[in-house]
């Protein structure tokens, strides 16, 4: 009888210490905060308009442009595409993100709204509005060199 016991308590031993070296989990691994896209600004209208705009991400790369044959289309945000509107098409960014691009060929800038995912072609960081790349004087070239910021609003007032 003593011989029978002596199992079935070494079997509780044994699964009580493995419950004991356990560590709760942490919750979901979190990516490193540098590869989450960037939030969208609460309030687009007032960026890039006040000198207390802070910069919270800028870009380098090729710029190219949409136009005519996706007028009316419906954009990744559910909104039509409007090619004499001030939108853009970028990667990561939130939608609704107002950013400055900046030809770096003319130094020429522009404000537009990220509406829709893109470019689709790879080496291109933006694609932009045809009323977009009108500003920007790239209409011949179709593809230039940019920068492209984005700024959150100073919530100091």
């Amino acid at each position: 009888m003593r011989r029978t016991l002596r199992l079935p308590l070494l079997l509780v031993v044994i699964g009580l210490a493995g419950c004991a070296t356990q560590v709760p989990p942490s919750g979901p691994p979190q990516p490193p905060v540098a590869s989450q896209p960037p939030q969208a600004p609460a309030q687009p209208s007032p960026l890039l308009q006040s000198s207390t705009a802070e910069r919270f991400f800028t870009q380098t790369g090729l710029a190219s442009f949409y136009g005519a044959a996706h007028q009316g289309k419906t954009t990744a945000d559910g909104n039509s595409f409007d090619q004499n509107g001030f939108t853009a098409a970028h990667r990561t960014l939130a939608f609704g993100t107002v950013v400055r691009v900046t030809n770096r060929n003319n130094g020429r800038t522009v404000k537009v709204k990220i509406t829709d995912r893109g470019p689709h072609i790879s080496g291109r960081i933006i694609d932009l509005s045809s009323a977009a790349a009108h500003a920007l004087d790239m209409e011949q070239s179709g593809v230039t060199r940019v920068s492209v910021e984005a700024f959150r609003a100073d919530q100091a007032g």
